[in-house]
């Protein structure tokens, strides 16, 4: 897992490079793999631990680690739209 937060790695951070972050809700299996990579971003329910969006535009500094969580999400549960 990601400690940095992706300077550098040519990922396309920079100026002009905005996200937009979605999760499916129903599909969320509480594995909690995204709050563990990016706590900013993400955050689970206390009832099921079912994933709450808590910063839909995070800033770019938090990018790399977004993009991480979508990959290890196991129920692919989280989209990342960036332009």
């Amino acid at each position: 897992m990601s400690g940095d937060k992706g300077d550098g790695d040519g990922s396309g951070e920079g100026k002009g490079v905005t996200m937009r972050v979605e999760v499916d809700v129903p599909k969320c299996v509480a594995s909690g793999q995204c709050v563990m990579i990016a706590p900013d971003v993400f955050d689970q329910r206390e009832e099921d631990g079912i994933v709450v969006l808590l910063d839909e535009r995070p800033p770019s500094e938090l990018h790399a680690d977004v993009r991480e969580s979508a990959v290890v999400c196991p129920a692919a549960a989280i989209r990342v739209v960036e332009k």
